[in-house]
């Protein structure tokens, strides 16, 4: 599985994000180009501590379950149900939205020179492996959904 981590990596997903435009549309789901961007900077959010995520206790037990499939090698499906801080229903400005996400790549792309990562406030511990391949995947799908 491909890692965020990855120098190769790291640019081939800023070259993707980098051709998508105003006018670049979904092949699925509902968000459009700016939302798509805007939510994506959530989970790097999240693993950087900027933003925080609601959770309980049955939610926490039940993803153990699902805490593989954040990080295996199989595409996620697509209308996978997320959190509601990741959720995105006004509009978005395309250019902020943009390079405010490539912002936060290049911030989270530095952690690789750290040793260990915090852990997820809803699924725990991940290896740095794990949470760049995570991030990659997360990336990965929507950029797909956009056609890059």
């Amino acid at each position: 599985m491909k890692s965020i981590f990855s120098e190769e990596v790291y640019h081939e997903t800023l070259s993707r994000i980098k051709q998508l435009t105003t006018t670049s549309k979904a092949e699925w789901g509902s968000m459009d180009v700016s939302q798509m961007l805007h939510h994506c900077q959530k989970p790097m959010e999240v693993a950087m501590g900027k933003l925080a995520v609601k959770t309980n206790f049955f939610f926490k037990w039940a993803s153990r379950l699902f805490k593989p499939m954040l990080y295996n090698d199989k595409p996620w499906k697509h209308g996978l149900p997320t959190v509601k801080e990741f959720i995105v229903e006004n509009p978005k400005n395309f250019e902020q939205e943009k390079e405010k996400l490539i912002g936060l790549i290049a911030e989270y792309h530095q952690l690789k020179t750290k040793n260990e990562l915090p852990p997820h406030p809803v699924f725990g511990k991940f290896t740095k492996q794990q949470w760049g391949q995570m991030q990659y995947k997360h990336l990965d799908h929507h950029l797909r959904q956009f056609g890059v």
